[in-house]
């Protein structure tokens, strides 16, 4: 069975273009989580604040995040994505945010087969109510749960591209690890 975080390419076009793992559908408060040591999907909790994802929402297969974890990737799309689906997107964006005290990257990107938003480059070319519902998402998911998240800012899709480099490469170094680790 492929294991959707080791097994998964992230393509040939990284870091501005990737595949995306999506656990989180567009719209949904079920917050969905891989399950490193199966690779399959758990549902980790009902989000506590009346809330919603407001992208579809995971990571990048084979990259390995200063949080522990695969880099995060919210991929703007029309449509909710079912769980587990495989994304071609495109970095136009990072989101930099403290999540309890620890820091914690958000790729911001577009859907490259969606016409609405393939032709997006720069975060900065959303309408600015896009980008203020993307932070306010994070500001308040978690208040409920009296854990505080600060979203520090967007920036651009290069500073994107350079986390982006920056994980891939940490993935690398440790993928033995990584992958003893998640088969015990």
């Amino acid at each position: 069975m492929l294991h959707a975080w080791h097994d998964v390419s992230p393509g040939n076009e990284v870091p501005r273009d990737f595949q995306a793992v999506i656990e989180i559908p567009l719209g949904s408060n079920v917050k969905y989580e891989l399950d490193k040591p199966t690779g399959l999907l758990k549902v980790d909790r009902i989000i506590h604040s009346a809330v919603f994802y407001p992208a579809n929402y995971r990571f990048i297969p084979q990259t390995y995040a200063a949080d522990s974890d695969p880099l995060d990737v919210l991929v703007l799309c029309q449509e909710p994505v079912q769980p587990l689906s495989l994304m071609k997107a495109r970095a136009i964006g990072l989101m930099t945010m403290i999540d309890s005290g620890a820091s914690d990257d958000k790729i911001i990107a577009v859907a490259t087969r969606d016409p609405e938003f393939n032709g997006y480059r720069e975060a900065k070319e959303l309408p600015s109510h896009r980008l203020l519902v993307l932070k306010r998402f994070f500001q308040d998911y978690k208040q409920l749960e009296s854990k505080h998240v600060q979203v520090e800012g967007i920036r651009s899709a290069h500073a994107a591209a350079k986390v982006i480099e920056k994980a891939l490469a940490r993935y690398k170094k440790e993928r033995d690890r990584l992958r003893a680790k998640d088969a015990r």
